[in-house]
């Protein structure tokens, strides 16, 4: 293990929502990831570095220890199982809510009533299966990686299960929302044993996030 931090962190609105508790904590990075390809990034603090992963591998890194925490929404920690995290605190940034969508006049109630398969595109297909089958809806869940709201537009599938903010690019695509299925927001995931090892280093970060939050 790194005998500082490592904070795994993903590009845009999760980077830039965590920037307050980071300075909350007294670290500032020392570059903007939109702006440096770099990927390991450093802080005023040189027992703290940050590392830019895709927002879907922050649980893995931090699972394996190659990050010491990380913040990551609540959709990729269901996806991902949270093995070996420690979930400590939720964060209340880059919220959103995890829904079914569908084209504006597909009766989505008769489709899931009548007990017949539909089709769900989704990138979240574990939180999706659970999801139909506690309603004893069959579905097809079909993996895609973006790009959601076309697959019912070209009769790829009947409905997709996304993250909505605004609903902007639904309504856009003349997709409406037909069903809610939970707020979502980021959290802090900790590796376990790093929690052990390094807990006088880490306590008082989660300590100011903690704080920050309040």
């Amino acid at each position: 293990m790194n005998p500082g931090i490592t904070l795994a962190l993903s590009k845009g609105r999760i980077f830039e929502e965590t920037l307050p508790l980071l300075a909350a904590a007294g670290i500032v990075p020392d570059e903007n990831p939109e702006q440096s390809r770099k990927l390991i990034i450093g802080t005023n603090r040189p027992d703290v570095r940050l590392v830019i992963v895709r927002a879907t591998d922050t649980p893995t890194y931090v699972q394996y220890g190659a990050a010491d925490l990380g913040i990551a929404g609540k959709d990729v920690l269901l996806e991902h199982g949270g093995a070996g995290l420690y979930q400590p605190l939720d964060l209340n940034i880059a919220k959103c809510r995890l829904c079914v969508a569908a084209p504006k006049g597909f009766d989505y109630e008769a489709a899931i009533q009548r007990g017949a398969r539909i089709r769900v595109a989704t990138k979240y297909i574990k939180t999706a299966r659970e999801h139909f089958a506690a309603k004893g809806v069959h579905v097809d869940l079909i993996k895609l990686y973006g790009s959601m709201e076309l697959a019912p537009l070209v009769e790829l599938a009947d409905a997709i299960v996304d993250l909505v903010s605004t609903g902007g690019t639904l309504r856009a695509n003349n997709l409406v929302e037909v069903e809610d299925i939970m707020p979502i927001s980021s959290r802090l995931v900790v590796n376990q044993a790093a929690l052990k090892v390094k807990r006088e280093l880490l306590q008082p970060i989660l300590d100011a996030f903690a704080g920050a939050i309040k």
